[in-house]
């Protein structure tokens, strides 16, 4: 956060009085602010994840998060639950069964190839 504050105030400096760095810096500092509020990285950060294909932010740090963000582990089998006389029975693995009746749930137990790719996307 203080690296912010620190580049929030070299967007007010002076720009005369002999320092003719001044507008250059404004200019970096003030593009790295806006960088900051739409990306939610700076410059740095948004080259960085573009180049490793992670997600990487100092806002993750500034979190206490890590630097980059890890990759999601996959998701566990849902269970597979049954009507029986006056009740719901729920087993972790149909496969025990030897023959196992329909399951209440009418939706598939996993996730298409395209919603594992889109759950486990990259930035950007």
């Amino acid at each position: 956060m203080q690296r912010f504050l620190i580049l929030l105030l070299c967007c007010f400096l002076p720009t005369g009085c002999g320092t003719p760095w001044t507008e250059p810096v404004a200019a970096v500092a003030g593009a790295d602010l806006v960088s900051v509020m739409a990306f939610k990285r700076d410059m740095f950060d948004v080259v960085w994840s573009g180049l490793t294909g992670r997600d990487c932010s100092v806002v993750r740090l500034d979190r206490g998060e890590s630097y980059c963000r890890t990759a999601d582990p996959p998701l566990p089998l849902p269970p597979y639950c049954t009507h029986t006389l006056g009740e719901v029975n729920c087993w972790t693995s149909p496969a025990v069964l030897p023959s196992p009746p329909p399951g209440i749930a009418d939706a598939p137990t996993q996730l298409t190839p395209e919603q594992e790719a889109y759950r486990t996307r990259t930035w950007p």
